[in-house]
């Protein structure tokens, strides 16, 4: 592009070839112009991006930024209701101990306060956790020899292998305190010591998470093969740090199943690998992520928490009416479906299912009007760029009868909540520990945690169960 001039000539005075060459100049300008507005617009809406209308995580917020939820407020003030039955500390029927407090042995008259007449007049508990200390069991066998010259002797347990070894509660506990309550090794080890003053190191606790991977492995498989045969299921992935690589943690969840599984890759490699999505008849709820559409051995749901984020910022950058139209519309109709599980049934009346439907592709119609598909310049090659508001329309009405299965089916739920919860918690445990060293370590803490969450889910005592499964009796689960 030829240099500009500083000033504004005197068009007056100009030639009619230099107002055609001021003219030839323009154009160019004119299209830089629109080219960098639309960049600047497409940057400032990544800005205007947060966790309550986008993909984003909350901890992304940062402290200035408050999240909003697309539900209508209750009006109620924050805290217990009026007329809700309350509940607070109770008086336990079993006493450990009884301090019995004296009565002065003599009043102020100076007559002597005998045990005669005596009445209990009150009584106060305090409930506490006794100050711990390691218990130690010594095991001694014995040997003998009769009278004919045979010798005898007892024999220990069959748990009981070593000189000195430790017991099953603390391998529980420290198990525990890892995979249960996300701590990292060294912490775990420091508050065995500090609670029972023994002494554990970081490398004992690791030794004992992957001795319980071993005795748990059969537990996860069959966990997995519980998933499959389900109507509905739930998958997510999220990026996982393993020895210092990028990996991706998959999760496949129910209501009352849980499994984890750690690879190299993101894509369908992954999930083939954990044979789990690839076997299933059932309905699978998930993001819009691309690789779950190669599976084509199961339906598809879509979890509308995401397109409920995605039509907020749309109304958010755009200020149409269609984005709020439609969000209006998936909150009425999860209304619907809860009101119908609440009152026993089984589906939604067909006229409302046709009217659902109906209203879903006429606001999508008119949405389409407001964004046209871009058309394709003049010399420019490859697949046209199209507006983010002409993607998400054009993916709502290819994907209506997935977007629309939690109508269809009322098995189905609104959302993916159920995967993101469960691919919370290891993301939590990234954030305490930091990344897993080794890929064996991600392997051990998925193995645990898909028992140890299922097990949660199923109304068990997560310690109890890892008590268990080192005395040598793993639960098992139930099949969901």
């Amino acid at each position: 592009m030829d240099k500009l001039p500083d000033q504004l000539p005197n068009l007056s005075s100009l030639s009619h070839a230099q107002k055609d060459e001021i003219i030839r100049l323009l154009f160019p300008l004119i299209a830089e112009v629109r080219r960098l507005s639309a960049r600047v617009a497409e940057l400032e809406a990544r800005l205007s991006k947060d966790s309550h209308n986008s993909s984003k995580p909350p901890s992304s917020d940062g402290l200035a930024k408050k999240s909003q939820s697309p539900n209508v407020p209750s009006g109620k003030k924050p805290g217990g209701q009026p007329g809700r039955a309350g509940k607070t500390l109770e008086r336990s029927m079993h006493v450990d101990t009884v301090i019995n407090h004296p009565l002065p042995p003599h009043c102020q008259c100076g007559a002597a306060l005998t045990g005669a007449g005596v009445l209990l007049h009150e009584q106060r508990q305090v409930i506490d956790i006794p100050v711990a200390h390691y218990h130690v069991t010594e095991h001694r066998t014995w040997q003998t020899r009769c009278t004919c010259g045979q010798i005898h002797q007892s024999a220990f347990p069959a748990e009981v292998t070593e000189v000195v070894q430790y017991g099953p509660n603390v391998r529980a506990l420290s198990v525990h305190l890892t995979h249960g309550q996300l701590l990292p090794l060294v912490r775990s080890a420091q508050l065995i010591t500090e609670l029972y003053g023994l002494s554990v190191s970081s490398g004992t606790v690791y030794a004992w998470s992957n001795q319980a991977a071993q005795l748990l492995l059969p537990e996860v498989t069959g966990i997995a093969q519980s998933l499959i045969g389900l109507p509905v299921v739930h998958a997510d992935e999220s990026g996982l740090r393993v020895a210092s690589h990028l990996h991706w943690l998959h999760t496949v969840a129910s209501d009352k199943l849980t499994w984890y599984g750690v690879h190299a890759q993101r894509g369908l490699p992954a999930i083939k690998a954990g044979g789990i999505l690839t076997h299933l008849t059932g309905t699978a709820v998930h993001d819009c992520w691309g690789p779950y559409w190669r599976l084509n051995n199961c339906l598809h749901a879509l979890c509308n928490a995401h397109l409920l984020r995605e039509l907020t910022f749309q109304r958010e950058t755009t200020r149409q009416r269609w984005p709020k139209r439609m969000i209006d519309l998936l909150i009425r109709c999860r209304d619907y479906c809860v009101a119908a599980r609440q009152a026993g049934q089984t589906a939604l009346s067909a006229w409302r299912i046709r009217r659902i439907f109906k209203d879903y592709n006429a606001i999508l119609n008119k949405a389409l009007v407001r964004n046209p598909p871009a058309q394709r310049q003049a010399k420019r090659r490859g697949r046209t760029k199209q507006s983010v508001a002409f993607n998400l329309i054009k993916r709502m009405r290819e994907h209506a009868t997935e977007v629309l299965r939690f109508v269809t089916d009322l098995r189905v739920p609104f959302t993916n909540n159920l995967a993101e919860r469960a691919i919370r918690m290891p993301k939590v445990k990234q954030k305490i520990s930091g990344c897993f060293r080794t890929l064996q370590g991600a392997q051990t803490f998925c193995i645990i945690r898909s028992y140890l969450d299922t097990m949660r889910k199923q109304g068990h005592n997560m310690f109890e169960v890892l008590r268990q499964t080192f005395i040598g009796r793993p639960l098992s689960h139930d099949s969901g």
